[in-house]
């Protein structure tokens, strides 16, 4: 996983969530401008995945399918990509124990739908090894009398 678009989701999703806020704590102003900047640029191309990061406190985040997303918006999108690394410098700039810990439940969560993934494929190529009888019969006739 990219770490940007790791930071950059954990990031959205501090400020999206308002997480700090509602705990008192501070982090930088740098922080939550950017942070916001960054969201209502990709509300502009991905209002999904914005309301989705919003309502993370209440409604689990499905974050690969929001690193996903954000990737793939990221690299058709040149000033969604820009947001997304001004964002992470201000979070780096401004560390706080919360963004390692949303990180750390993005890769937990990626990890986990890889591990599915890989047991998928392998399910997929192991059906894969089992030959198929394949039988022929020849053209039949019936004939039905009443």
């Amino acid at each position: 996983m990219d770490p940007l678009i790791a930071a950059t989701v954990a990031l959205g999703t501090v400020v999206g969530t308002k997480v700090l806020e509602k705990t008192g704590e501070k982090v930088g102003d740098a922080v939550w401008d950017k942070g916001a900047q960054f969201l209502d640029s990709l509300k502009l191309v991905s209002p999904d995945t914005v309301r989705a990061i919003e309502q993370a406190p209440e409604q689990p985040l499905n974050y690969g399918k929001a690193v996903l997303e954000i990737e793939s918006v990221a690299k058709a999108n040149s000033e969604i990509a820009r947001r997304m690394e001004e964002l992470a410098a201000a979070g780096k700039a401004n560390h706080h124990p919360k963004f390692d810990e949303v990180i750390e439940e993005i890769e937990a969560a990626l990890n986990s739908q890889r591990s599915q993934v890989e047991t998928f494929t392998n399910i997929i190529k192991d059906s894969e090894k089992i030959p198929i009888q394949q039988t022929m019969s020849g053209n039949q006739t019936q004939h039905n009398t009443f």
